[in-house]
């Protein structure tokens, strides 16, 4: 089964229906069905909730992760995911919270779903789905 982790800005994306979300859309629909396994790490469905509070209040963003819920699978962090993602923070100079979702994609051997060019610094240790880049057009979900 296909497998797949997913960055902060693809959710994001998705909640905010802006470029590249519909490739998101498909992923959430395969995932309901149990067609593919979806992931999102616990520090990244953080820092998702950060991002959106600034685009709506915190019921619509509660309505949001009960629907993700049933379909993403949330995975925790532990001490050794601390520190391997420490470690691939030192050597690759990426976000802290990307470091969490490029362990989790190597660990998972998944890809990872994400517009931030920054992944290609690891090179072949890491596969990804690169969504568009955002244009500064934002029309906000309510669900």
């Amino acid at each position: 089964m296909k497998q797949y982790v997913l960055d902060a800005n693809a959710l994001v994306r998705h909640f905010l229906n802006t470029q590249g979300e519909r490739i998101v859309e498909e992923l959430l629909i395969q995932a309901s069905k149990g067609t593919i396994q979806v992931y999102i790490s616990v520090i990244n469905l953080g820092e998702v909730h950060y991002i959106l509070s600034k685009f709506t209040n915190e019921a619509n963003v509660k309505t949001y992760f009960n629907t993700l819920r049933s379909i993403l699978l949330f995975i925790p962090v532990d001490e050794a995911i601390s520190i391997e993602s420490a470690i691939l923070k030192h050597h690759y100079k990426l976000g802290f919270a990307d470091c969490f979702a490029a362990e989790l994609a190597m660990r998972k051997n998944a890809t990872l779903v994400t517009a931030d060019p920054e992944f290609a610094r690891l090179g072949k240790r890491l596969k990804v789905l690169t969504l568009p880049r955002h244009k500064n057009q934002c029309s906000s979900r309510t669900t």
